[in-house]
C-alpha cells in the first residue's frame, strides 16, 4: 500500500529522533561551557561592572550637577555671570525675540538673506586680518578671493557667489589670534546681550571693533555713526542668525552646560 507523504513509519521516526539527538547534546554542551564561571582579573577588567555599586535613589539632577562640577572651567565671577545670564534671558524673551519675529514678519526671505550676506561680507575684513596674523596663508588667500568676489559680483556683499564657487565663509577673530600667540583665555564672562565669552575673547571683540572702525569698509562705520538704525539692524540680524534659545536645553544646569560648550568650542577654534 502506498503511504501518503505526510505519514512516516516508526522506523523513520526513530531515525529522525536519533539525528536530532547529537545537535541537542552539542547545544547543551555549548551552554554549559558559556555558563561555566570564569575567574575575574584582580584589576576587575574581566567583569568591569561587578564591582560597581549603583544607588537607585540617586537623583538625576544631583548626578548632573556633580558631573559639571568635575569640569574645570575657570569662573571666578560666577555670581555676577549668573545674574547677567538671567538678564540676557529676560532681554531675549521680552525684547530681542519679539523684534526678530517682527523683522521676519515684515521682510521677505531674500531681503533677510541679503542683509546677512552684507554683514558677513563686511566681517570678512576682520577674518582676513586675523588669518594673516595667524600666518594662515592658504586661508588668507581664500578669504581674499571671497571678499573680492562677493564685493564686486555680489554687489557689495548682498549676494554670496563665493560660497557657490567653493569658497565658504571662515571665521577668524582676534580672540583666536591672541590664543594663537599663547594668550590664556582668562576668567569666563557673560557679556550683556552678547552672551558667553572670556577675558581674552572680550579683548578680541574690542580689537575687532577697532579694526572695523579704522578700515571703514564700504563706508559702513561712517554711515552707522550717522544712521544708528544700521547698528540696530546689524544686532537684529545677528540675533536672527543665531538659532540658540534660552531654556531649550531643558535642564536646571543650562548655565554650566553653556559655559562648558562655549569653552571647549573656543579651544577647538583656536587649534584650527
Amino acid at each position: 500500500m502506498i503511504r501518503p507523504r505526510y505519514l512516516s513509519s516508526p522506523g523513520s521516526t526513530g531515525r529522525r529522533r536519533g539525528s536530532l539527538f547529537l545537535p541537542v547534546l552539542l547545544l547543551l554542551g555549548a551552554i554549559g561551557i558559556q555558563a561555566a564561571p570564569r575567574e575575574a582579573d584582580e584589576d576587575g577588567f574581566a567583569y568591569p561592572l561587578s564591582r560597581l555599586e549603583f544607588n537607585p535613589g540617586l537623583d538625576q539632577r544631583i548626578f548632573e550637577r556633580s558631573t559639571f562640577d568635575a569640569l574645570d572651567i575657570y569662573d571666578p565671577y560666577e555670581p555676577f555671570n549668573r545674574r547677567m545670564y538671567h538678564f540676557n534671558y529676560r532681554l531675549d524673551q521680552w525684547v530681542l525675540l519679539p523684534v526678530v519675529r517682527g523683522y521676519r514678519y515684515v521682510t521677505p526671505r531674500f531681503v533677510r538673506t541679503g542683509v546677512t550676506n552684507f554683514f558677513n561680507n563686511f566681517g570678512d575684513v576682520a577674518n582676513l586680518a586675523n588669518s594673516l596674523l595667524q600666518l594662515k596663508i592658504e586661508r588668507s588667500m581664500q578669504i581674499t578671493a571671497r571678499l573680492l568676489f562677493n564685493t564686486v559680483f555680489g554687489i557689495g556683499g548682498l549676494w554670496d557667489p563665493a560660497t557657490r564657487m567653493g569658497l565658504p565663509r571662515q571665521v577668524e577673530d582676534f580672540g583666536q589670534t591672541l590664543a594663537y600667540y599663547g594668550t590664556p583665555p582668562g576668567p569666563y564672562l557673560i557679556l550683556p546681550m552678547l552672551g558667553p565669552s572670556n577675558l581674552r575673547d572680550t579683548t578680541g571683540l574690542v580689537l575687532n571693533y577697532g579694526l572695523e572702525t579704522e578700515v571703514n569698509f564700504l563706508g559702513y562705520h561712517r554711515a552707522s555713526n550717522k544712521y544708528p538704525a544700521l547698528t540696530a539692524l546689524r544686532l537684529v540680524d545677528l540675533r536672527h542668525s543665531v538659532e540658540f534659545r534660552y531654556g531649550q536645553l531643558n535642564s536646571p544646569f543650562e548655565y554650566e552646560k553653556i559655559r562648558y560648550i562655549y569653552t571647549r568650542a573656543r579651544e577647538l577654534q583656536a587649534e584650527d
